[in-house]
């Protein structure tokens, strides 16, 4: 059985999924200039991903016998494409700092399957903050 600190932790990933997921639609559905249309299919792609992402952690935080939370962390679209990169470049920091959280607690717990599971969410992230990052011209 998992601690209550660890389902508490998955409770939290839940709600930057689900958080992230809106954010990034919204920001795909507002983007404007003349970079809209290329970075909003990011946006969109992502948003998907990151929504796949909630699902996952969600089946896993049922089964632990964890209740699920419906309040995304607040969300932020921003001004302009680059204010929204901005944004969701902090936005994937914090959760690759979370998801490394959770892999430490759930290895000290034994909890394999829970490790595994964030992992490769872990990898997904950081290509996520690798996207931004390039989109901004920091890479």
């Amino acid at each position: 059985m998992a601690s209550k600190e660890l389902m508490e932790m998955l409770n939290d990933a839940i709600a930057r999924e689900l958080q992230v997921s809106i954010q990034y639609m919204w920001q795909h559905v507002t983007a404007l200039g003349p970079n809209a249309e290329s970075i909003g299919k990011v946006f969109k792609e992502i948003s998907i991903m990151e929504m796949k992402h909630a699902e996952a952690i969600a089946e896993r935080l049922d089964f632990l016998g964890g209740a699920l939370t419906t309040k995304p962390n607040p969300i932020t679209v921003g001004e302009d494409i680059n204010g929204m990169l901005q944004i969701d470049k902090k936005a994937e920091q914090d959760g690759i700092n979370l998801y490394r959280e959770i892999i430490k607690k759930a290895d000290s717990e034994a909890d394999v399957t829970t490790r595994v599971l964030f992992e490769g969410i872990l990898k997904q992230e950081e290509d996520h903050l690798n996207r931004f990052e390039t989109l901004l011209g920091e890479k």
